[in-house]
């Protein structure tokens, strides 16, 4: 049982470090908020915050899986 949750972790791992990769590098932050009002609502929004939602799905099965592996809860 541990090395399947040791594969699913080393995967898991792999797809968030791919996932990070796949975010643009320019962010606007809370400025372009405010800035590009109208903007803020187009397919690119949508698939950056589509990309948010997985790339933090992963991180919370990567971190979990990490204290479980790393805590010996199971033997």
């Amino acid at each position: 049982m541990v090395q399947i949750l040791s594969w699913i972790w080393v995967f898991s791992g792999t797809i968030l470090i791919l996932l990070v990769l796949l975010h643009s590098p320019k962010g606007d932050g809370m400025g372009g908020i405010a800035a590009s009002g109208s903007s803020m609502f187009n397919s690119a929004s949508s698939a950056e915050a589509s990309l948010n939602k997985i790339t933090w799905t992963f991180l919370v099965i990567f971190l979990s899986l990490a204290i479980i592996l790393s805590a010996g809860w199971i033997g």
